[in-house]
């Protein structure tokens, strides 16, 4: 069945402002759609993206607001630091856990929007690192939705939308000022999607396995939950990553805890030190030499952390 495509969601990240311009430039100020971008950022800084939008287009660009009604004619911008959800007939603010270790988070906008609008929602990704925004799309594709991606060749950080165009079959691949006047067209007529197979699962959790893994966030118990091709991985708590996330933010907290045990081995030496002269000469000696094993112990995993290979998820 067709549908006019009246809700908009958007994702952008590393090298995003431009392209997000660009969109906003390509629609008109009558248009019959509602807008919501999520795009990652610091979540103590003070975003300027409203006033950039607004002055890059002619529709009026906001943070949204807890509880906002949702209107045609409109972008709602995630503020920093909460996930912006969109419910029936309006929006809703959370702080809830990261997903993708972002909050706002792409894939939270996505899946709301896909839940509650199904076939009626166009999903678009922008420049950005690692693949936020994949697992939202493939939300919006199962339920009959649009997909959209900036071509990776002229988007400043290719990742997130190579990454969607691996794991999904997206409908429009297309240059940042082609994609406003294409949201356009959408959202005014009736536009049949190529056939394909949706599985509904409206208000059911997908089944998990649970794993021996434990979250990068708050080291809970993760389990592993299948995703089309693909996986995710969420703890009790609700904290998600891609598989590629998964993996960068388990090294980050690896290297995190090896810098955190040379601090405490060098503390326990300059300890021992410190306090061996009050003690009898056995003791004195005792903890002078677990001092030194200390010391080289931190120096050893000081030289492991140089010497360690890196390597870059595209």
């Amino acid at each position: 069945m067709s549908a006019k495509h009246d809700i908009i969601v958007v994702g952008a990240s590393a090298g995003g402002i431009e392209p997000l311009q660009e969109l906003v430039r390509g629609l008109p100020a009558d248009l019959p759609a509602a807008v919501f971008v999520t795009l990652h950022m610091a979540p103590r800084n003070k975003s300027a993206l409203p006033e950039i939008l607004s002055r890059a287009g002619h529709l009026p660009a906001g943070h949204a607001q807890d509880g906002d009604p949702i209107e045609h004619g409109r972008i709602y911008i995630a503020p920093p630091d909460h996930h912006l959800t969109i419910e029936r007939g309006h929006v809703h603010l959370t702080c809830g856990p990261k997903e993708q270790h972002h909050r706002p988070s792409i894939n939270v906008t996505f899946r709301t929007a896909a839940l509650a609008y199904g076939e009626r929602v166009v999903g678009t990704v922008l420049s950005g690192e690692l693949d936020d925004g994949t697992a939202g799309l493939w939300e919006i594709d199962r339920r009959g939705g649009i997909t959209v991606v900036q071509n990776p060749e002229e988007a400043a950080f290719p990742s997130m939308p190579l990454s969607a165009l691996r794991e999904i079959e997206i409908d429009y691949t297309v240059g940042a000022a082609e994609i406003g006047p294409l949201l356009y067209r959408l959202a005014t007529s009736a536009c049949e999607r190529p056939p394909q197979s949706h599985v509904e699962n409206r208000g059911i959790q997908l089944e998990g396995q649970l794993t021996d893994l434990t979250c990068p966030d708050c080291r809970g118990t993760i389990w592993e939950v299948q995703r089309g091709n693909s996986k995710d991985y969420r703890c009790r708590v609700g904290h998600t990553y891609s598989a590629k996330t998964m993996l960068a933010e388990h090294f980050a907290a690896q290297e995190k805890a090896l810098y955190a045990a040379i601090v405490a081995l060098e503390e326990g030496a300059s300890l021992a030190n410190r306090l061996a002269d009050q003690f009898d000469s056995e003791a004195r000696e005792r903890l002078r030499q677990e001092a030194g094993q200390r010391q080289t112990q931190a120096e050893t995993l000081r030289r492991l952390l140089n010497e360690r290979l890196s390597f870059q998820l595209e």
